[in-house]
């Protein structure tokens, strides 16, 4: 037992503490049997292989490559398909083999139309067999019990009996071949094959990490947080992409316009109508009205091969009205909190409309559109009647919208803005610092934080933003700290001095619309600094390493995901289209097993209809990071931790009941 206690003593050993909280035990564990046997099995698990982990971050929407990337563990079944056959199958039989896996229902279904009934007999026996050999492979690290749970109820006890070996049986080849000859006579083969291989998706990762940035850019985010939603084991660590929906889920104007603007912006309007059921038609009125007559050329939209252009111009009068809302509302926010020290940002008040010209840093800039019909010179952050009943239709549309608010509630519950998990610590974007490399002073309403609390006061406050339902003040507080998450200079998930959105729309001179990096991007390869925050929180600095999300390494210019030596590694998943170009690949995501840790450096992925139909994996290139002196097991992670102290306390309750301290609950 751990803890200091000062209560007077039960017998030699036991405090009255330790002694109620042996006795809740107890209820669990009634007799000296059940309570040696939990010990037994938990001293066993702790000599099993640690589980796989599988670490995403910058998805941005991209559902397709998301959920590939998903389904073969980056490489993972690959791996395990070579492990299995080595050079007994062919190159061309293991990629079908993957894809299957990877697909089942979708390649099936071409297999049904390319075979006859005779040769669709003898394909369901080679790729029964084939998938029954995988599964045995990934059932390897797990217990039984653990194997049991993740297996499909339908075909649960069929499965378990082809996975594990009879000695019981004398002709065990004869067993074998009778399951699989009767589950093909009674048609069962194909329902049989998806579920083999859904499970073996299952088994390749034991546990996912999803460092940030789930939302924005492509289409699908709320196909992923489904998706996460039914995967078995996750964390997420906030991306400010992320937080900017939560803080639009939670009603803050600012952040909803946000949301609408990029949505709008990269011709996804579509992810809040259909994929989230939110009324736009309101917007739609109000801009086809108000911004009728006004030039909206600056206001393009960077849209895909899906985009419908017929909608072309009235997405480009919704992106200028959603756009000049998000700077009013957003001045509004600074001028709540002049803490914040975002006046920069304050650029309304700063036009001259006469000349076409913004000051900014008491420079003069030519603008390249000031109609705004909107805007009054004299109060330009307020809102107009118009624009006030607009954007409270639009906060009641996301508050009440079902679905949002289940994904937010998912990523408040599974997530947060950084997560300790054996020996690394994950994050997304950077630990904020000043120019000497020591942790920033930031001011969060009337105190200042740094290092690790800096994290945890921002957390707290983001959380207190969605749930606090009783005090209003508070709750918008919170709120405007999840828009200064979002956007602020100190905001260890932007990790810029600015977002500088205003300029890139307005200002010809380019040389405004620079972000300049926190200087935690200049120091991320220097050892000392990398050591400190380890320390910070709470790691070991030898054996210890950092996942970063958030920024994309362009390997064009040479770049290196890799930073000092191992210690830090930069994940940017790349799988937005829009960073692709910049960065020559589709990003990487990382493998952390019971042999070590590597990197998946990822091409392009081309689409689902490819992979099933041409049998094209993306490409990925392994880098190892680390490979273990001996093979980790569950007894050197943190799950092993957390047994170790679960079967001391089991040990003390064996002891009560050895001594008579505690009774046994005899049936």
């Amino acid at each position: 037992m751990e803890g200091n206690m000062d209560n007077e003593k039960i017998g030699e050993n036991l405090t009255e503490m330790e002694l109620m909280y042996l006795k809740t035990l107890a209820k669990q564990y009634p007799t000296i049997a059940s309570a040696s046997t939990e010990i037994i099995n938990s001293q066993a698990i702790l000599n099993l292989p640690k589980g796989t982990e599988h670490f995403l971050t910058d998805i941005h929407g991209e559902y397709e490559q998301f959920n590939h990337v998903l389904k073969n563990g980056s490489g993972s079944v690959r791996s395990k398909i070579d492990e299995e056959f080595g050079n007994t199958l062919s190159n061309r039989d293991k990629k079908s083999l993957a894809t299957l896996i990877y697909y089942p229902q979708e390649k099936l279904e071409l297999i049904k139309q390319q075979e006859d009934d005779a040769n669709i007999k003898d394909w369901y026996k080679i790729t029964l067999y084939r998938l029954v050999q995988i599964t045995k492979r990934v059932c390897s690290k797990y217990t039984r019990s653990k194997v049991r749970k993740a297996l499909p109820e339908d075909f649960a006890y069929i499965i378990e009996e082809l996975i594990t070996e009879k000695a019981e049986v004398q002709d065990k080849e004869a067993y074998y071949n009778e399951i699989i000859h009767t589950i093909i006579r009674i048609g069962s083969a194909p329902d049989f094959i998806i579920a083999l291989s859904r499970l073996i998706q299952r088994l390749v990762i034991d546990h996912l990490h999803i460092v940030g940035d789930i939302y924005d850019r492509g289409p699908g985010p709320h196909i992923i947080m489904d998706t996460l939603q039914e995967y078995h084991s996750v964390d997420i660590q906030w991306g400010n992409h992320d937080i900017v929906w939560m803080g639009a889920a939670s009603g803050h104007l600012a952040c909803i316009a946000n949301v609408i603007r990029l949505s709008a912006r990269y011709g996804n309007l579509d992810t809040l109508e259909d994929g989230y059921g939110i009324n736009l038609i309101p917007l739609v009125t109000f801009a086809m009205e108000t911004y009728a007559d006004t030039n909206c050329d600056i206001f393009a939209i960077n849209y895909n091969t899906d985009y419908n252009t017929k909608d072309l111009s009235m997405d480009m009068k919704m992106h200028k009205a959603i756009a000049i809302l998000q700077f009013k509302l957003e001045g509004q926010v600074i001028r709540r909190h002049p803490e914040f020290h975002m006046d920069d940002r304050l650029l309304l008040d700063k036009i001259d409309y006469e000349n076409k010209t913004v000051m900014i840093g008491g420079k003069a800039y030519e603008m390249k559109d000031v109609d705004f019909p909107t805007v009054n010179p004299d109060n330009p952050y307020k809102l107009t009647q118009e624009e006030s009943q607009l954007m409270e239709r639009l906060r009641q549309a996301f508050v009440h919208c079902e679905k949002l608010q289940r994904h937010i509630r998912f990523l408040f519950s599974k997530g947060g803005m950084y997560k300790v998990y054996n020996s690394n610590l994950l994050y997304h974007g950077c630990v904020p610092m000043d120019e000497e490399g020591n942790f920033k002073q930031v001011e969060i309403d009337g105190r200042t934080y740094k290092g690790k609390a800096l994290y945890d006061v921002l957390e707290h406050y983001a959380r207190k933003g969605f749930y606090n339902r009783h005090n209003v003040s508070e709750k918008r507080k919170g709120q405007d700290m999840i828009w200064y998450i979002w956007a602020g200079p100190n905001s260890p998930v932007f990790g810029k001095d600015k977002m500088a959105t205003f300029e890139r729309y307005f200002v010809k001179d380019k040389t405004v619309h620079t972000e300049t990096k926190n200087s935690y991007y200049r120091l991320m390869d220097n050892e000392e600094i990398l050591n400190k925050i380890l320390r910070e929180f709470g790691l070991d600095e030898t054996k210890s390493h950092i996942v970063n999300g958030h920024v994309p390494v362009e390997l064009k210019k040479g770049e290196t995901p890799i930073k000092c030596g191992g210690k830090l590694l930069i994940i940017d998943g790349g799988f937005s289209k829009a960073y692709q170009g910049k960065t020559g690949i589709a990003g990487y995501t990382l493998i952390a097993n019971s042999h070590g840790m590597r990197l998946v450096a990822h091409e392009t992925f081309e689409s689902k209809e490819a992979a099933i139909q041409n049998e094209s994996d993306i490409f990925s290139d392994s880098i190892v990071i680390e490979t273990a002196a001996s093979r980790l097991r569950v007894a050197d992670t943190d799950i092993g931790k957390d047994l170790r102290e679960s079967i001391g306390h089991l040990e003390l309750l064996l002891q009560a009941y050895q001594d008579g301290t505690i009774v046994e609950k005899m049936k």
